[in-house]
């Protein structure tokens, strides 16, 4: 009954708010520790360690002297439960006791979950792989120029595209004497306008040769009026071819080119294996093997998705083509022919057969009574 006082004593010790002792019990709380110590333990050697109750460790009661205590050291130490130990042990923390009798905690090893990622080490990276590259390719490319490397050839799709760029250079003939053949049209005109002009006035001041210089009026000003009228046929032709050229076939020989970029970069990957694989296999070099049969299948695969992408293209513009120089041929035809025979109901007949509109002059300014 006398050892029951002081642990009732203990267990009626009022806490406050935020986890710390009321200042009036603390006199009767170390005199009731005092009475529960072991024999030859001083409440004066006795250092409580508590942690907060957050904490997923457990109290740890040390002794030692205080500072300022004559009392000679005892080297007694109260060591965590199992269940505080294996607590300790989840969470990576080793507890080290030291011959003075201390309980010290080291922590272990921290891992970030996410590591942060330095801009610069990535465009160092970047420029790395960029200029393995330029120099694989740059290599293959001597290397085959020189005639001791070997290429990939597509024979069917190489033929097209030869056919294509050579079509390409006929046709960029035609559009630039097309454009000519404009030019000096609308000079032509714009000499019969004056010129009908010109004889208009002198059949007004001459009576003696007013009907001549009358017919002479009419007739170069329906020359011009005809000439307006093919000129336009000639325009509208020219600009379709020039979109068939500049644009169309433009287009579909850049994905060439970029099909033509994807097959240096496969057969230099590919001549990297093949290297790899006459040499020795041993443990450096299976690495740098599984490496490079990685990057040769990257670049394949990219190599055989260029090359569908180019015949798909190919195919839709030979289709196109034949469309559109089809009505572009014919409409030409017709209005040169419609012209020079003076038929001018034909050659107007043959415009509106194309929905080509004529531009007359001053047309393309709006009054200000329309803009309102």
């Amino acid at each position: 009954m006398a050892q029951e006082s002081p642990k009732n004593s203990a267990a009626e010790i009022p806490v406050t708010s935020n986890g710390q002792l009321e200042d009036s019990h603390e006199h009767s709380f170390n005199r009731d520790l005092k009475h529960s110590l072991p024999v030859g333990l001083g409440l004066s050697e006795t250092k409580i360690t508590s942690h907060g109750f957050d904490s997923t460790k457990e109290g740890v009661v040390e002794a030692g002297p205080f500072p300022g205590s004559s009392a000679s050291p005892k080297s007694s130490v109260i060591s965590p439960s199992s269940a505080a130990a294996s607590r300790l042990a989840g969470q990576g923390c080793d507890l080290i006791i030291p011959t003075g009798g201390r309980a010290q905690q080291k922590s272990g090893p921290v891992v970030l979950a996410d590591e942060v990622k330095n801009p610069a080490m990535e465009k160092l990276e970047l420029v790395r792989k960029w200029s393995l590259n330029t120099y694989k390719c740059t290599r293959q490319i001597i290397s085959e120029k020189l005639g001791r490397g070997s290429r990939t050839v597509d024979l069917e799709l190489e033929a097209q595209i030869d056919i294509l760029r050579d079509n390409k250079k006929k046709y960029e003939n035609i559009l630039r004497l097309a454009q000519t053949l404009s030019t000096q049209l609308f000079q032509m005109v714009h000499t019969q306008r004056q010129l009908g002009d010109a004889f208009a006035d002198l059949s007004l001041k001459s009576l003696e040769l007013h009907e001549e210089f009358g017919y002479n009026a009419e007739t170069q000003k329906l020359l011009a009026k005809n000439g307006e009228t093919l000129l336009g046929a000639i325009n509208f032709f020219i600009a379709s071819v020039n979109t068939l050229v500049n644009k169309t076939i433009e287009d579909t020989l850049l994905t060439v080119k970029q099909y033509e970029s994807a097959r240096i970069e496969y057969d230099a990957y590919r001549t990297d294996l093949e290297e790899l694989n006459l040499g020795p296999r041993d443990a450096n070099t299976l690495p740098k093997i599984e490496q490079s049969q990685q990057l040769f299948q990257v670049h394949k695969e990219k190599y055989d998705k260029m090359r569908n992408d180019v015949s798909i293209k190919l195919k839709f513009l030979e289709e196109n083509k034949v469309k559109v120089l089809h009505n572009q041929l014919v409409l030409f035809h017709n209005a040169i022919a419609a012209y020079f025979a003076g038929n001018q109901k034909q050659l107007e007949q043959t415009l509106k057969q194309f929905h080509i509109k004529l531009k007359t002059p001053g047309a393309d300014a709006p009054s200000w009574l329309e803009e309102q």
